[in-house]
């Protein structure tokens, strides 16, 4: 097996009970381990008292991201399949195959003495179950291997690195996976330019968000500004409505055409209650939005799952189907921030508001977290609700488009 620079360290030096490779997406960090280090540590262990255990954000996302790649190298005998009380054979070893984004999935390992465990994604999990393995990694033999991808500074898991406690944790950049071709390093540096997430997930850093959400914009508003659609969009394109819908706040709402793995908002709607002096009823809204669609058929209403009055007005009416809108907000921010660098989404120039809004959609810097300034995000939300739930459809269809880190479906380590 050829390993990188990187990958052969891990191999000399990861004998600490707590074992991490952290840093860049599709560097290499996974790769090793579903090949080399799961493999050997359950063999090291074989026959000795406490349970194995993989863990990822969730159970499918351990089959997909850790136990799939490795069933294609071992084979089926020695990999086995999770089943219903969410054990997996591995290697002759008894294993439990559970999800760790809550605290809940995870009640069959209280208690008890754990020899070996593997974490996928490690920065995505909730932090109680974290807390939860360093009291059941109890025996003299017990360790554990992780990845995660760096986050915020304040991150449970960067101040838990920070510990002094007995670790080995390397940093990977983009550039330490030297079997990469560099055709594609190059595509998903351009993905990333220009925001925090070319920190984290290019060099491999944790590094604080702060500034202007998307500064892209103001870097090429003049590439992401259309007077008309193109003609092939025009005749072929398929048409969405995205809703950020308010009572208080304000309403937003944009209509898309997308065509291949390209998208134009070419029509807005956006009222503000406290600027008019008067809430308009769900009826209203939804009159005002309907007149968007005039002279298209649209597909599908992409709506914020918590409005739920609103979306029941407009199955009422019939002419719309409704989806509920994926409001994951980092993992939205992240996949939006890389298809405005790619062009992919873009504006007509009478979309004054959506336009205006860039400008004033900024990191909020006090948090102890990512989070967003609350304030002037509406039209950014039935932005990011419209990337989140439709284009990530489009782009796994066009295999052209470039990859895109999103909530685990495009797996990048």
């Amino acid at each position: 097996m050829k390993l990188s620079r990187k990958q052969s360290e891990f191999v000399r030096c990861a004998r600490r009970r707590w074992n991490f490779k952290g840093g860049a997406t599709r560097s290499g960090k996974t790769f090793l381990d579903y090949r080399w280090t799961i493999p050997m540590r359950i063999r090291e262990r074989a026959g000795k008292d406490g349970l194995v255990v993989i863990l990822g954000v969730t159970k499918a996302t351990v089959e997909r991201n850790v136990l799939e790649p490795m069933r294609c190298v071992y084979g089926e005998d020695l990999v086995g399949r999770i089943d219903g009380s969410n054990t997996v054979y591995l290697f002759g070893e008894k294993c439990y195959a559970l999800g760790a984004g809550m605290a809940s999935q995870v009640a069959k390992i209280r208690g008890a003495s754990i020899k070996y465990c593997y974490g996928d994604e490690v920065a995505d999990w909730a932090g109680e179950v974290f807390q939860l393995l360093k009291s059941r990694l109890d025996r003299e033999y017990s360790c554990f291997d992780g990845t995660f991808n760096p986050q915020h500074p304040g991150h449970w898991l960067k101040q838990f690195l920070d510990s002094g406690a007995d670790i080995f944790c390397q940093t990977y950049t983009i550039d330490d996976n030297p079997f990469l071709p560099v055709s594609f390093r190059e595509s998903l540096k351009k993905e990333y330019a220009g925001s925090v997430f070319y920190d984290r997930y290019i060099l491999g850093r944790w590094t604080a968000a702060e500034g202007l959400v998307y500064p892209m914009v103001q870097e090429q508003l003049d590439r992401l500004v259309v007077d008309q659609l193109p003609d092939e969009a025009r005749r072929m394109g398929r048409w969405y409505i995205a809703v950020d819908y308010g009572t208080v706040n304000p309403t937003a709402a944009g209509l898309w055409c997308v065509w291949k793995d390209r998208a134009w908002m070419m029509r807005e709607y956006y009222y503000d209650s406290r600027k008019s002096g008067r809430r308009r009823t769900d009826e209203e809204h939804y009159r005002e939005i309907e007149a968007l669609a005039a002279g298209v058929q649209v597909e599908r209403m992409i709506v914020d799952p918590s409005a739920a009055s609103f979306k029941e007005t407009v199955r009422r009416y019939g002419r719309f189907a409704v989806w509920d809108a994926d409001n994951r907000v980092l993992d939205g921010i992240r996949l939006t921030g890389a298809l405005l660098q790619e062009n992919a989404l873009l504006f007509h120039r009478s979309c004054r508001g959506t336009l205006e809004e860039f400008q004033s959609y900024r990191w909020d810097v006090d948090a102890p977290e990512d989070a967003v300034i609350k304030e002037f995000d509406h039209a950014m939300d039935q932005m990011r609700y419209f990337a989140a739930t439709v284009m990530v459809r489009f782009r796994r269809l066009h295999k052209s488009a470039p990859p895109v880190q999103y909530g685990g479906m495009n797996r990048m380590n």
